[in-house]
């Protein structure tokens, strides 16, 4: 099969980072739109991308967009499109929609003209008159913003934050795919140290060892497209073997997660067992209160409570946080919140600031940059700190 466009989405905010990863992995002719990445490459991209991508959200199939302003136009363009190149006879192919600013609004009938037209199309190549849809799953999406359809297929299955290492519950979780941009903006080195006081579940320290490490995201869980006859075995075999192949299990690292809640700790630590990564992660039982290092320079990145979090015990991390952070004070300071009177209580205009989504609620990304490091000698700008690492 020739090139195909394909399509990385990825949450409002979060494009530079997906666009600098497709790049990290030799993918040219990128275009950035809200919400996504678009890019052209062979199939092999499909299990490539899926099992490297950090920040993106799927991994879908752009079949092909036009204009389509009527029922009509909708119908006739879709069945112009080569369905049977992707969809085997037995495919099982619902449609799904979306409708943006668009004279077509109805979702219901934009689904029913989709699917009647691919099944049309389908017919020319595979001579039934009903198909069975017994076989591998092609989820369609039909996604209509200012008139112009874009039909698309996904290949990832279960959301690319689902790495597969977190799975116990948090209140407050912060998503995997948000959690490594975070780690991506803040231009954190493996051979410096990094802080998350407010760790949780985990999911920024584990992230961010993920990188360090070089270990792709998706080794851990399967894709939907896997199951496809257009993609065999040896593809997914050979992407995943150099994927294992590419890990740096020698990388030192001074990755360091404390909480004030055990339950927390106990949480964190089984999660990072469960992504492979319980050596290279110190975990700790700490309050904000106590907050330190002893390495001079090094990365803090933090999610602090907010939105009706902010009530009570959460209320006191913004108390505390002021005085805590001033004893790394060389240090720089990466603080995801919607809460709007941080840069007040730091009484500190962030060096940069960056619009996220965390779900559906918009957040800031406050950036304070440290004094630039005089000298650094060694792994974290300190004696290697892996004689810390609690070997329980």
């Amino acid at each position: 099969m020739k090139n195909i466009d394909l399509i990385a989405t990825c949450a409002f905010g979060l494009e530079a980072a997906v666009s600098s990863e497709l790049r990290a992995l030799n993918y040219t002719d990128i275009k950035t739109a809200n919400s996504q990445v678009r890019f052209c490459a062979d199939i092999s991209a499909i299990p490539h991308c899926n099992l490297w991508l950090r920040s993106a959200d799927r991994l879908l199939v752009n079949v092909g967009s036009f204009p389509a302003a009527t029922f009509d136009e909708l119908f006739e363009q879709t069945k112009a499109l080569p369905w049977a190149d992707y969809l085997p006879e037995n495919a099982n192919f619902p449609v799904t929609g979306k409708s943006i600013k668009s004279k077509l609004f109805s979702i219901s009938d934009c689904q029913a003209i989709v699917k009647k037209a691919v099944v049309e199309k389908m017919k020319a190549r595979y001579p039934t008159r009903w198909f069975a849809e017994n076989g591998p799953l092609f989820r369609i999406e039909v996604a209509l913003l200012k008139d112009i359809a874009t039909l698309t297929i996904d290949t990832s299955g279960a959301g690319l934050h689902k790495r597969g290492y977190r799975t116990v519950s948090h209140p407050a979780p912060l998503k995997e795919t948000l959690a490594a941009a975070l780690v991506y903006f803040s231009r954190w080195k493996p051979d410096r140290a990094l802080i998350d006081p407010l760790g949780g579940s985990g999911t920024i320290v584990i992230e961010a060892a993920i990188t360090g490490r070089n270990i792709a995201p998706g080794l851990k869980r399967n894709f939907v497209a896997e199951t496809w006859p257009l993609l065999p075995q040896p593809l997914w075999k050979s992407a995943r073997e150099e994927a294992l192949d590419l890990i740096d299990h020698r990388q030192p690292l001074g990755i360091f997660y404390y909480d004030h809640d055990p339950k927390s700790v106990s949480m964190a630590k089984l999660h990072a067992a469960q992504a492979g990564l319980r050596e290279g992660i110190v975990f700790e039982k700490r309050s904000l209160r106590d907050l330190n290092s002893r390495y001079e320079y090094g990365y803090l990145i933090a999610n602090p409570p907010y939105g009706e979090r902010l009530t009570g015990e959460a209320a006191q991390v913004y108390q505390q946080l002021p005085g805590a952070l001033s004893r790394l004070d060389t240090w720089s300071h990466y603080l995801l919140t919607a809460f709007p009177q941080l840069e007040n209580i730091m009484r500190r205009k962030a060096d940069k600031k960056r619009k996220l989504y965390n779900g559906r609620l918009q957040c800031h990304y406050y950036q304070f940059f440290g004094p630039k490091p005089q000298k650094l000698s060694g792994p974290f700008a300190a004696p290697d700190c892996r004689k810390d690492i609690d070997p329980n």
